[in-house]
């Protein structure tokens, strides 16, 4: 029998006993039970994460931000905008830039073997880099991340100015950090100097900083750790010491 809360499908075969408007009324059931299938299963999928290394003192950047803003739109992408400070020393120094972040770009170049960093540049699961304002090269990103998604299954709590990790196991050993990111849903700034002089730029997800909280090798865990920034949201990210993202939770800061 089927079990309940399992949507079945089966074939309508039309019969002398079934009139037309009976035939359509179980298509559109059918077509119901889908649509709860295709759901349930985007639901109980991690979102990949895409990490944008940007600057307002790149003329290149704004319509990176633009793609990253509308991936951002997206259930099944989990968008951090990360302001470099390596531009900060010809003409404007971006408000949002940080050492943090260049720090962070330079160990993805070291990851992914490249010859150098830049902007505007896209980092896909840890695992796939393209140029940021490149679509289609972003497209690929995200399809090869999709065949190769790692999840392990975590929650992420708030409580005051905590942030409460629940980690379940993992179906083999692994050595990971865990990562803890604060962010701002939208910001923007007009811009008086540099490359993008004259401009008011629109910034989605916002980086504000990142700790590493603790370490995961597999076995099951709980704790808390500290939210030191004034930001909107929060995400925990499990990350291997090769880059490759393993579990992703997000929620709003208190």
């Amino acid at each position: 029998m089927p079990r309940s809360g399992n949507p079945r499908c089966h074939l309508i075969r039309a019969s002398p006993g079934r009139s037309p408007a009976m035939i359509k009324s179980c298509a559109l059931v059918l077509s119901f039970c889908l649509v709860v299938c295709i759901a349930r299963a985007r639901a109980d999928e991690r979102p990949t994460v895409v990490e944008l290394f940007t600057s307002e003192g790149c003329s290149s950047c704004p319509p990176a931000d633009a793609l990253l803003a509308e991936l951002a739109t997206r259930p099944d992408v989990l968008a951090l905008s990360f302001h470099v400070d390596y531009w900060d020393g010809l003409g404007w120094k971006d408000p949002f830039s940080g050492r943090q972040a260049t720090q962070r770009q330079e160990r993805y170049r070291a990851l992914l073997d490249l010859t150098t960093i830049y902007t505007p540049q896209i980092i896909v699961d840890g695992r796939w880099q393209a140029v940021g304002s490149d679509r289609a090269e972003v497209e690929h990103a995200l399809d090869l991340a999709r065949r190769d998604r790692r999840d392990i299954p975590m929650t992420l709590a708030v409580n005051g100015s905590n942030a409460l990790f629940k980690l379940r196991a993992a179906s083999e050993a692994v050595s990971a950090s865990v990562l803890l990111v604060g962010f701002d849903r939208r910001h923007s700034s007009a811009v008086k100097g540099g490359e993008n002089s004259g401009r008011t730029l629109a910034h989605a997800d916002v980086v504000r900083g990142v700790d590493e909280v603790g370490q995961f090798s597999g076995n099951p865990s709980e704790f808390a750790a500290p939210i030191r920034w004034h930001c909107e949201r929060v995400a925990a990210i499990i990350q291997a010491g090769d880059g490759r993202i393993l579990g992703v939770a997000v929620s709003d800061a208190e």
